[in-house]
């Protein structure tokens, strides 16, 4: 984060931590300003400049000192009470402000708008002037320091009109913009493909949705929208992109009101806004997401989940490119295979590819350099970047146009990478070969470029030489070898001697004058010296100032070319995808899936990607299994011991779906599928305690939403439903479900159990099929073979997975002697499934008189006596109600 120029000294009695607020009756004028800048904050930390640091007083200082883990001070007092107070280093803000945000905090940051020299001319108890220059959130993060280059930096803003929900969502830190407009719904889910570190909506709709920042502002009103929308994108309608909904118009407004908002006017780049409909993209819901562990494990790290096991990428770039494909896989069988053509042709040309990603893996990432310039936060550094990384796509652009039989996405992609010439050439010969990243002490703009600028360079350097010269004739006038002309912030240049030889100085007639007194040296001034560093200091402001303007000229050519930029950026990430996923195929023997028209999933030799990778580090294997669903064997009934592989192979297949219509090969033999529209996996539910849900309460809410929204091209993999309840109750559901995903949603699905009188369904469910993950007991012991046969499981080996765990042999006894006893009385009843076989058909059941549905709120009211109630029980009574309603 770039300090502004208006800096001061901790001496300075103006803007030191010094100056911090005394009470003796009303504000202090200081402790007036801070306030009313704390007012404006509202409920964000306020970052209050004082000189060289950042102040935190009352509830924020007490808040930040407990997540920083500083030093929480008292100074001065407000209203009777000491005021709390601490402080973080600007130069190290950026660390601080990572950790805040991180903790779920959002920073105001207050800077000084002018020196105490300029306030000073405005009176001689004028208080330094201060404002907010910005808001640090979660999603409006450009700095490098506070971000992980691997993972995307979104914003995401939800919009309402007509009875309908869009989401705009833009990482301010590349310039990416999307909007996608929600069918009857479905929000949850589109916000789970997107994963906002940011999301923000009117308040209304925010408290409707956990995690929503509320943000009241016009710019959610559509008609206001279409016209902000046009200002800032320099155009004359919103026809100019597309077709947009009121909805979606919405979404975009909140979104670029806010972005102003915390930019306190300075927009970032956002690229033109792109339509992403909800059913571009393979549908997931955010329990799909967390079972699967598509981009996060449940506990939310990256290590453990698919795309880090499958992430190759080189470049941050890529593999924020690559979490986007995994997190939203497509339904444009078109694009899917275009995305493989690519991929297998990298994987068929080993030499190619590795010149490839060896090329990509020395380019900086021109999106988040790009971001930085775009928001006023860039550097030199930055500038120097995109000349690198514009001349590299350049070169990498050439290498690959002249090579013969290139894939058609990648004819699409290379024109990207070209047509950056007279920007590169200029930013070659403005900057040095490596920038630094702060402007404040020159020296990136190269000799040769500006005559003028090297001209006044030379002047500065003579004036240093002079000094240099000056420094050598004070040693010998005064005989003192230790005298030395430094230079410091406050005194600027100065003579500095031991204390033992000062007094030579201090003489009257010395012609020198004394300055400072410190233990060990004293430092003095002289006259020659004086106007040798005037000299030297106007030549160098001088030579600051032009460097200075030169940054901002090539700033604004940068920007000219902001957009071309930004596609050459997205080329160059796409490339980095397909080379990285040819390369974990050829590491792993992966296949190029096939698409058909039908649904069906047929897959040959398929594995677990993240679990065959956790073996390959024990030196152990991973079993394959096949997996063939058609129209006429849709499901499969999945029976076995626990730790058999059930869940394993049930989430393997789901996984083997994603990867294949985001345009990857995947782990199998052969793979050949009919697109899947909607994927769901209730596999593993756990407690939902903050919002009152047993497991068992999560598992019904999760089968419902299935049966809800599962079609005939959707995937679902089920395990274990009707756990967590009685006997009969689980078996009754987990028969009832396993019924109507047959006959209603006629999905392909997955349903594993232990309820072995499931697999009488086979007899009555035309496309269902029995299937077991086998095991064998040897000598006492139980052997998990992890391989899927025909047929169902001879028995549950309950008790021998006991044994492995490690149950008591007394327990393991008495155990088998209870199973002897309720395996000779199912033998006589015919257990529980007894009379099972005589129940009329799922879809007779269908047919009958429905169960009368129950109204809470109609019933709530017929039982209150209004008449009786006091004011205080009315009330009461309303947020009741209300609860109701909702």
């Amino acid at each position: 984060m770039n300090s502004p120029p208006a800096q001061t000294t901790k001496a300075s009695a103006q803007g030191s931590r010094k100056a911090a607020p005394k009470q003796d009756g009303g504000p202090t004028p200081m402790m007036a300003q801070y306030l009313a800048l704390k007012a404006e904050a509202g409920g964000d930390m306020l970052f209050y400049r004082m000189g060289d640091f950042f102040e935190l007083f009352f509830e924020d200082a007490k808040t930040a000192a407990q997540v920083l883990d500083i030093a929480l001070t008292t100074r001065g007092e407000h209203l009777g009470a000491p005021i709390p107070m601490c402080g973080v280093p600007v130069h190290s803000a950026e660390g601080y402000l990572a950790r805040l945000i991180k903790a779920g905090h959002r920073v105001a940051i207050a800077e000084q708008t002018e020196t105490p020299e300029q306030a000073k001319a405005r009176g001689s108890k004028a208080l330094v002037g201060r404002a907010i220059v910005r808001f640090v959130t979660a999603g409006t993060l450009t700095e490098d320091a506070l971000l992980d280059s691997r993972r995307a930096n979104l914003l995401a803003a939800i919009g309402e009109a007509g009875g309908q929900c869009a989401i705009a969502a833009a990482d301010i830190s590349t310039g990416r913009l999307e909007v996608v407009a929600l069918d009857g719904g479905g929000i949850e889910a589109e916000l789970a493909r997107i994963g906002a570190s940011e999301i923000i909506a009117r308040p209304g709709l925010a408290e409707r949705l956990p995690g929503t920042h509320p943000f009241e502002s016009r710019g959610f009103d559509s008609g206001r929208a279409e016209a902000d929308i046009c200002r800032h994108f320099g155009v004359k309608t919103v026809e100019s992109f597309g077709a947009f909904s009121r909805a979606e118009l919405s979404a975009l407004g909140g979104l670029l009101a806010y972005l102003e908002h915390v930019g306190k006017g300075r927009m970032p780049f956002l690229a033109a806004p792109t339509q992403a409909g909800a059913r571009d993209h393979l549908a997931i819901d955010p329990a799909t997401r967390e079972s699967l562990e598509i981009v996060a494990t449940a506990s939310g790290q990256r290590a453990g989940s698919l795309l880090a096991t499958l992430d190759r990428t080189v470049t941050g770039a890529g593999a924020r490119a690559l979490a986007a494909d995994l997190s939203a896989p497509l339904m444009d069988r078109a694009r899917i295979e275009a995305r493989l053509d690519l991929v297998q042709w990298f994987h068929d040309d080993g030499p190619l590819r590795e010149t490839v990603r060896a090329r990509l893996r020395a380019l900086p990432d021109l999106g988040r350099a790009l971001g930085r310039i775009a928001i006023g936060r860039g550097s030199p550094r930055d500038l120097g970047q995109l000349r690198d990384g514009l001349d590299g796509a350049r070169t990498l652009r050439e290498r690959l146009g002249g090579l013969p039989d290139r894939p058609a996405l990648l004819d699409a992609l290379l024109p990207a990478l070209d047509d950056h010439g007279a920007l590169i050439a200029r930013l070659s010969r403005a900057l040095v070969p490596a920038p630094p990243t702060e402007t404040a002490n020159g020296g990136y703009i190269a000799d040769g470029y500006d005559e003028a600028l090297d001209d006044l360079r030379r002047l500065a350097g003579d004036g240093r030489r002079a000094i240099a010269v000056l420094e050598a004739r004070y040693r010998d006038q005064t005989g003192i070898a230790a005298l030395k002309i430094r230079h410091n912030g406050v005194l600027g240049y100065h003579v500095e001697v031991p204390a033992r030889h000062a007094d030579a100085l201090l003489a009257q007639d010395s012609g020198f004058t004394h300055r400072q007194t410190l233990a060990g040296v004293v430092r003095f001034n002289s006259v020659d010296l004086h106007e040798q560093a005037g000299r030297v200091a106007q030549a160098g402001a001088h030579a600051l100032a032009a460097e200075a303007a030169h940054f901002e000229d090539l700033v604004a050519q940068v920007m000219a070319s902001r957009a071309a930029i930004a596609r050459a950026a997205e080329a160059l990430a796409r490339i980095d995808v397909s080379a990285a996923l040819a390369e974990r195929a050829v590491e792993g023997g992966w296949a190029r899936p096939a698409f058909a028209d039908e649904p069906c999933i047929e897959i040959d030799g398929g594995r677990h990607p993240v679990v065959e990778a956790a073996l390959g580090k024990q030196g152990a294997s991973f079993v394959a299994n096949d997996c063939t669903l058609t129209p006429e064997n849709r499901l499969w009934l999945v029976t076995g011991p626990n730790m058999g592989g059930k869940s394993t192979f049930l989430r393997q297949n789901a996984l083997i779906v994603i990867l294949a219509q985001a345009g990857g090969f995947v782990p199998a033999r052969s793979a050949r599928l009919g697109l899947v529209d909607r994927l769901f996996s209730r596999v593993g539910a756990s407690d939902n305690l903050a919002r009152g849900r047993s497991t068992f309460m999560v598992e019904m809410i999760e089968t419902a939403a299935i049966l809800a929204q599962a079609s005939e091209r959707s995937f679902v993999i089920l395990d274990e439903v009707g756990r967590g309840t009685s006997t009969y109750d689980g078996l009754a559901i987990a028969w009832a479900v396993v019924e109507a995903i047959h006959d209603s949603n006629a999905c392909r699905c997955l349903f594993a159990t232990h309820y072995h009188e499931l697999t009488r369904l086979a007899e009555r469910l035309d496309a269902l099929s029995l299937h077991h993950v086998r095991a064998r007991e040897w000598q006492g012991d139980l052997v998990l073979l992890h391989e899927v046969s025909e047929g169902p499981a001879d028995r549950s080996y309950g008790l021998a997975v006991a044994r492995l765990a490690g149950l008591p042999a007394p327990v393991l006894a008495r155990a088998k002697a209870v199973l002897g006893k309720l395996e000779a009385g199912r033998a006589k009843t015919g257990g529980i499934a007894a009379g099972l076989d005589d129940l009329p058909l799922f879809a007779a059941t269908l047919a009958a008189e429905p169960e009368q549905a129950t109204d809470p709120l109609r019933e709530r009211l017929d039982a209150t006596d209004a008449d009786s109630l006091s004011p205080r029980e009315a009330l009461d009574l309303i947020y009741a109600l209300k609860q109701l309603a909702g």
